[in-house]
């Protein structure tokens, strides 16, 4: 059982972040650990999409080769153990993608684990009664399912290290969970002693989002300025076995760790400080403790938590649809008069061809796309306005009449009316994301294991 300081870093926060910030971190970090958090529910949406129309994706990170290229040669080389959730709706598949890179890079012996369970599409109706947002029963959305996931906790994650994985790849594992279970594994810390785990859960929330804690999503010219915002170095956590932590990042890398920029991070998504639900543990933030220890380094003590839920959250996929979206642009004097006018011709023209449309918006963008109705009526006219028409339908054909209008307001259309080509894309699926709950015996994980 390991009683030194652990280094664990963030490799991404989500699907799109950067890679090169990984990189660093497996280079320079001395990591002991390198995590990456890719799978958002709207990732997972598109990557349901995208398995619907394409036979040939293989159901996980489409940014995984690049990843591990980034940092694997310098995490093998270091013993970095790599932890990640990049195998989305395949975890076997990017297992034996991970294997392939390694013998590429001639990198052999190296085990690789996959951990599924999570994906519990044929059993979800069966398993589960209500949704969450609602209160329907989930037997409402039988006609339009999808995909059901569950999430996972960090236990698994677990038995791949005892196991001897030097990389673990999951589907649906909570994003916590992922940081979490390297420090279950290292300190040996028992998954009922929720004390310690709701610890390590919560330090898992401080990494999940990476340059959040940085200063990623937090510089504001004037208010809170940062160094080389373009630059942000990703988290690094230095955990004791007590679970108490410091958040720090490499030298040199831009951003900052502060109370502030900790603090932020601390409390995003989390709507009861004191009651943090994770598959792990209920997280309590309530008497955690914040210290600037040095530049770029804060300390974090009191974190805790207490016994977990019964139950794990599930993430339903449903279709829900198309939307059919485009826009055109005006500039200079009258511009929102001009765009306010051809609003009203959509409107009629849309009538002219019997859209049938579930939804239907046309936002000015620049002047009331973010906040609608509750814009102020003396707005100031902006010089530049785009003019964005999306309307949700039951059929892609439907959706397609949205483009097919706006084209027309090439030529019969308002004064001065700026179209963009080309037009593609203008028509998507739409994968409606509903919650519910589900008994935690009746998921159970299954890890398996490759080599390079």
């Amino acid at each position: 059982m390991r009683d030194t300081t652990l280094r664990i870093g963030s490799g991404a926060a989500w699907w799109g972040d950067r890679v090169s910030p990984a990189g660093v971190n497996a280079e320079h970090g001395r990591l002991d650990y390198l995590c990456f958090e890719t799978m958002a529910e709207a990732t997972v949406s598109a990557a349901q999409v995208r398995a619907r129309r394409d036979p040939s994706f293989p159901g996980y990170d489409t940014y995984l080769d690049d990843r591990m290229r980034a940092v694997l040669p310098a995490c093998m080389r270091q013993g970095t153990r790599i932890v990640s959730n990049q195998g989305w709706l395949n975890p076997d598949a990017a297992a034996r993608r991970i294997v392939e890179l390694l013998q590429e890079l001639g990198i052999h012996g190296v085990k690789v684990a996959s951990v599924n369970g999570s994906l519990i599409t044929d059993r979800v109706l069966a398993l589960t009664d209500t949704i969450m947002e609602n209160g329907q029963p989930t037997a409402t959305l039988a006609d339009s399912l999808i995909s059901a996931e569950a999430y996972l906790g960090a236990e698994p994650i677990v038995e791949a290290l005892r196991g001897g994985a030097q990389i673990v790849v999951t589907g649906r594992v909570a994003d916590p969970s992922l940081f979490l279970a390297p420090m279950m594994f290292e300190f040996g810390w028992d998954p009922m002693d929720h004390e310690k785990v709701g610890a390590g859960n919560a330090i898992g929330h401080l990494m999940e989002c990476g340059a959040q804690v940085t200063g990623g999503y937090f510089s504001d010219p004037g208010f809170k300025d940062v160094p080389e915002p373009w630059n942000f170095g990703f988290p690094i956590a230095e955990v004791e076995p007590d679970g108490t932590v410091v958040i720090t990042k490499v030298e040199g890398t831009g951003g900052a760790v502060t109370l502030q920029t900790v603090k932020e991070q601390m409390l995003y998504e989390v709507h009861d400080p004191a009651r943090y639900l994770t598959p792990d543990v209920v997280v309590d933030f309530t008497r955690c403790r914040l210290e600037q220890v040095g530049p770029d380094r804060v300390r974090v003590t009191g974190l805790t938590g207490t016994p977990r839920t019964p139950t794990l959250k599930v993430s339903i996929g449903c279709t829900e649809g198309f939307i059919g979206e485009d826009m055109f642009f005006y500039a200079g004097p009258g511009a929102l008069r001009r765009a306010q006018l051809a609003k009203k011709v959509l409107e009629e023209r849309f009538k002219i061809v019997g859209l049938q449309a579930e939804d239907l918006r046309i936002d000015f963008l620049g002047l009331n796309a973010i906040h609608g109705e509750a814009t102020p009526a003396d707005a100031p006219e902006p010089y530049e306005i785009a003019v964005r028409a999306a309307a949700r339908t039951r059929t892609r054909e439907e959706a397609a009449k949205v483009g097919r209008e706006i084209d027309g307001m090439a030529v019969s259309g308002i004064a001065h009316t700026g179209k963009r080509v080309p037009h593609q894309d203008r028509t998507r699926e739409v994968i409606g994301v509903w919650s519910s709950l589900v008994a935690r015996e009746e998921v159970p994980a299954r890890v398996s294991y490759f080599e390079s």
